[in-house]
């Protein structure tokens, strides 16, 4: 695989959520390849996006061609029609793409996606799609944004800061973020304090402006 293809995420439908969700990883610097059925919807975006094609995501051997077996990380984005939506997260499972994200129209669809190999699955009345970009991405483990950009995130220790205090390591100062929280494997959250040693591996509760946090979380 190449390196330009782990590095980009291939988006499968460009209704609302998928067009919000890809644009967002667009504006977040990924390389986006656009799938959809319908040559309105392609055309509409195609300018905004690194590549948007109008093809069958149920046609394994349409999708192989397009060199989506090659991709690390796909979100099928396909609405209404269960059954497009199931057969085509069916094709990236057959791939053995690493990490799939699914959308669910319902929990009982949420359920028949995971039963096939989604490694996530989104409901999106609850997960918009400039949340699950920085999902997807990988620097975030969770993202929540309030209002007045405003945002708190679960992000791994950046590599600055292993092994130091986090008053040592100036994260606040630097990027402008507190880190509310921090989570050592197998041990529960315990408050963050300028004396708490991070180490690799950590999971931080940051919070900040939408900005900070994120560029904090560039680093992980």
């Amino acid at each position: 695989m190449s390196d330009k293809q782990a590095g980009r995420v291939v988006v499968i439908g460009l209704g609302r959520f998928g067009s919000s969700l890809a644009l967002e990883l667009i504006s977040q610097g990924t390389e986006v390849m656009a799938i959809d059925q319908d040559p309105k919807l392609v055309q509409r975006h195609a300018d905004d996006l690194t590549h948007a094609v109008v093809a069958d995501s149920t046609d394994a051997e349409v999708m192989r061609q397009l060199g989506v077996d090659e991709f690390q990380r796909a979100v099928v984005c396909i609405g209404t029609n269960l059954e497009t939506s199931i057969l085509t997260t069916a094709v990236l499972v057959d791939f053995e793409v690493p990490t799939i994200w699914a959308k669910a129209i319902s929990r009982e669809h949420g359920r028949i996606l995971q039963r096939i190999g989604a490694h996530h699955v989104v409901l999106p009345e609850h997960e918009m799609g400039e949340r699950v970009a920085h999902l997807v991405t990988g620097r975030m483990l969770d993202f929540i944004e309030f209002e007045d950009d405003y945002a708190m995130v679960k992000t791994r220790t950046p590599q600055e800061a292993v092994g130091r205090t986090l008053g040592q390591s100036g994260l606040r100062k630097k990027y402008g973020v507190t880190v509310v929280g921090v989570k050592r494997a197998g041990e529960g959250f315990t408050y963050a304090t300028a004396d708490t040693v991070v180490h690799a591996g950590d999971v931080l509760i940051v919070a900040g402006r939408t900005g900070d946090v994120e560029r904090l979380a560039e680093l992980t």
